[in-house]
């Protein structure tokens, strides 16, 4: 069984649970720490990989993008680092706008999980890539350590991720994607989050990818003024294994989506985790603030947080969904959508309150952690293929299972309406 609000469908229903994942590269022997997504199957050929974006028709991208594609926005991707030249990024990535003092090995991604976070973000789909939500969209790479970074030297060389997300919020980068985690917080990583969020920056980060073993508490997404994102699937349901707790404030798709397999970059693989979910959300962000471009961050949040899809009161969040399924699409077909105060908060609430739900690492202190885990990352090819979350449907709660049979891509369609994606 799982709990009733972790069982809509984001695509077909009105809302979405919310629920964290932090991202982690490669940890299956860090036990509970493992949260990475990490359930790739071997390899679809890069000439079938935009036949598996689901999400692009789910979230009806094509209608979305005669409005807007996200240009004249860019996003800061802290990460991996990013490999600019794949076909899909060429042309999109910002090598010379990144810092020198945070910039070694930026366009160096060591194990392609940064790569795939920006093709889903602004991938052109050129040499049949990946087609990201914002291809209008520029991206300036961080490059922070992620466990998979063994080399001693790489890893005294590469930036921490305190040092990326202040220069991020020093650059002309509106939205900064963080899909990666810890679990526990530090106190120079928060001190450098409240800093980007006074820059007015809009901040996204995955929820963790713990939930099936013993849901963590991920940050940066716990921490205030940080958008927690939870994966789901193409139902709309969140995935078993996306983290939960009141830091979690929307839902994005996270389960079978198309990354790269590795670092030699040699094809994709099927992947899931809150990391791709965060990708995506950062990327619906940009297609708003691109149409609206003197909204405020609050402003910008508070359209996705109004118009995702859900089916419990606006002013009760989810722990497993938070607000909803992200639907920036209602946002976007409205021409006089109101986006409310510039100055005020749309999760002021959750700010306030601090963090409850989830279960802390008992391992060690964020603080002496700086290794961070790609949260919901993909392995190998050899992995194992992604499971999809069982949890029943918003189609099935309404007992319109043979609606959902006929419909079954136009599921998604219907849960966009709902969750603005």
């Amino acid at each position: 069984m799982v709990p009733e609000n972790s069982r809509h469908g984001i695509w077909s229903t009105p809302f979405v649970r919310r629920n964290t994942l932090r991202v982690s590269a490669v940890c299956s022997a860090l036990g509970a720490f493992a949260v990475l997504s990490a359930g790739v199957a071997p390899n679809a050929p890069a000439a079938d990989v935009q036949s598996k974006q689901w999400y692009l028709s789910a979230m009806k991208a094509d209608e979305m993008w005669r409005v807007s594609t996200g240009k004249g926005v860019k996003v800061a991707v802290i990460d991996s680092g990013v490999k600019p030249d794949t076909p899909s990024l060429k042309g999109q990535v910002l090598i010379d706008e990144v810092p020198h003092a945070v910039a070694y090995g930026a366009s160096k991604d060591y194990s392609g999980h940064g790569t795939t976070m920006a093709e889903l973000i602004a991938g052109t789909g050129a040499g049949d890539g990946l087609k990201g939500i914002a291809p209008g969209v520029k991206i300036v790479p961080y490059r922070i350590v992620f466990d998979d970074l063994k080399d001693k030297r790489e890893r005294q060389k590469t930036a921490s991720s305190a040092e990326a997300i202040r220069a991020a919020a020093d650059s002309d980068a509106k939205i900064i994607n963080m899909s990666f985690g810890s679990p526990g917080d530090d106190s120079e990583e928060e001190a450098a989050v409240k800093y980007a969020w006074s820059k007015g920056k809009l901040m996204f980060a995955a929820a963790g990818n713990d939930g099936e073993v013993k849901s963590l508490v991920d940050y940066p997404a716990a921490y205030p003024y940080v958008v927690g994102v939870a994966a789901s699937d193409e139902n709309g349901t969140v995935a078993k294994f996306s983290d939960h707790g009141n830091y979690v404030d929307l839902a994005s798709p996270g389960l079978n989506i198309p990354s790269w397999c590795d670092k030699t970059f040699g094809s994709y693989c099927t992947g899931k985790g809150t990391s791709q979910a965060s990708a995506i959300a950062s990327a619906s962000a940009a297609l708003i603030w691109s149409a609206h471009p003197d909204w405020t961050a609050n402003q910008v949040l508070a359209s996705l947080i109004d118009t995702a899809g859900r089916d419990w009161p606006e002013d009760k969040p989810s722990t497993y969904l938070g607000y909803g399924l992200i639907r920036p699409r209602k946002v976007l077909e409205s021409r006089d959508f109101s986006p409310g105060a510039a100055a005020t908060d749309p999760l002021a609430k959750e700010n306030a309150a601090g963090v409850t739900g989830g279960s802390p690492s008992a391992a060690a202190s964020a603080s002496s952690q700086e290794a961070k885990k790609p949260a919901g990352g993909q392995t190998s090819a050899a992995g194992s293929s992604s499971d999809t979350s069982d949890n029943t449907t918003m189609w099935v709660a309404l007992g319109a299972v043979a609606a959902a049979l006929v419909i079954g891509g136009g599921v998604f369609a219907v849960i966009r309406s709902r969750r603005g994606v």
